[in-house]
């Protein structure tokens, strides 16, 4: 039986695709947006309406970088648990990193990963694949096959391929494949075991750290490779001001680079390790306030085009261990919303520049149909209050993992429903 259609009246529209925001409404029918009426009032006909009492419906989110313990690591994060904890974000569609039980470097773990979260998920998920056999950074996937299964582009997730020659090969076959490669600028001898970055702070702590200067030698190599091979390359985090030079000579070069930053590395910095929480540790770690600012300045501006929420959960047990032992990574699906809204808050961007980082522009990447409000676009959309309060209690989050570090933070912003496809999977 077909259900009705849906009348949203009385929003705040945000677009990206043309930059509205003011009044109005949409009509969804078949799981796709039917009409868009700015203004006025659309005629209910024995449609259901959705009264959205003035606050703010936007296309919704859709966030490429999100780790999920399926396969091997199901007590971590399932794509159940991932799933509920992207709809009560506003997230309807996220991309699942290959960092996998075993990596995601075959096509039949590509079809196993993309089945269970089509049973398992009622938003709409994404995975990317190995870019090298094991994520061990030695030997190339096989891209095309990858790619047939379902893999909408080609990463070692947190995994940098050190060796040039490795990567060299990977953009060069990505030519013939149409793959996008995806990759983790840090240069690997200078980060590895790091927990901070280097400076006074870091030293004053005694953690052993990583100069800030280590993202950009690996940026500068791989944009390098990208123009001597025409490849499709998208740095997955930016976060320090040393890296937005060469980005926008890349960019001002006409080569086909984009780049994202974490919510997490745009709203906290270095300082907030003070305490040895190891829910602030992160990979990359936290950096300067400078480098927080530079690098929101970039993506209010347009030099940076993506934000994520670089969901990574781990268990207790890996993150109540000494700072330096502990394992990194903060849990964001559920938080990415209220966070990135800070930035609003603050002045620092726009809503319509918001969801450009934030829908738009990851589906544009990823040859994606969402990100939009027009006729024919999915009806994935978010409805929220930008300024309804409140104080985030970790152990009521949906995700299997509670390691967020924003626990016991005042926060403003709460999703008050979700649809994919027309369908309600939130309700606040």
């Amino acid at each position: 039986m077909t259900s009705p259609p849906i009348i949203f009246t009385n929003a705040r529209l945000i677009d990206p695709g043309t930059g509205y925001d003011g009044p109005g409404g949409l009509r969804v029918a078949g799981g796709v947006i039917e009409d868009v009426v700015r203004g006025g009032a659309e005629a209910a006909d024995g449609a259901d309406v959705v009264d959205c009492g003035g606050h703010v419906l936007a296309p919704g989110i859709v966030d490429m970088r999100v780790f999920v313990g399926e396969p091997g690591a199901r007590h971590r994060e399932s794509f159940r648990s991932a799933g509920e904890a992207a709809a009560a974000g506003g997230v309807t569609s996220f991309v699942a990193q290959p960092e996998t039980d075993p990596p995601l470097d075959d096509p039949a773990l590509v079809q196993f990963v993309l089945a269970r979260a089509r049973e398992a998920a009622h938003v709409r998920v994404h995975t990317m694949a190995a870019l090298t056999r094991g994520l061990g950074g030695a030997d190339m996937t096989e891209q095309q096959f990858l790619l047939d299964a379902g893999a909408v582009a080609l990463t070692d997730g947190d995994h940098a391929v050190a060796d040039a020659k490795v990567m060299r090969a990977c953009m060069a076959y990505s030519r013939a494949t149409g793959a996008l490669i995806v990759h983790h600028p840090q240069e690997p001898s200078l980060s590895r075991g790091a927990c901070a970055t280097s400076g006074e702070f870091a030293s004053r702590l005694g953690l052993t750290s990583v100069p800030a200067i280590a993202e950009r030698m690996m940026l500068e190599r791989d944009l390098t490779l990208a123009e001597s091979t025409g490849a499709r390359y998208h740095a997955d985090m930016i976060s320090t001001e040393a890296a937005l030079s060469p980005l926008a000579r890349a960019k001002e070069a006409g080569l086909s680079v984009t780049a994202g930053v974490s919510i997490h590395h745009l709203t906290l910095n270095e300082f907030d390790i003070a305490d040895y929480r190891s829910f602030f540790k992160l990979a990359p770690p936290l950096r300067a306030e400078a480098d927080r600012e530079a690098v929101a300045e970039a993506m209010a501006g347009g030099l940076i085009d993506v934000i994520v929420s670089s969901h990574l959960p781990q268990d207790e047990e890996a993150k109540r261990l000494p700072f330096e032992e502990a394992a990194v990574g903060a849990v964001g699906l559920e938080t990415f919303l209220p966070a990135c809204l800070r930035l609003v808050h603050d002045g620092r961007l726009s809503l319509t520049r918001l969801f450009e980082c934030a829908a738009l522009t990851p589906a544009k990447i990823l040859g994606l149909p969402g990100g939009r409000l027009e006729k024919g676009a999915p009806a994935d959309l978010v409805l929220f209050d930008p300024d309804a309060p409140f104080v985030l209690d970790r152990w009521q989050l949906r995700a299997r993992s509670k390691n967020t570090p924003f626990d016991r933070q005042r926060m403003q912003g709460r999703v008050l429903g979700t649809w994919v496809g027309g369908h309600r999977v939130f309700e606040g």
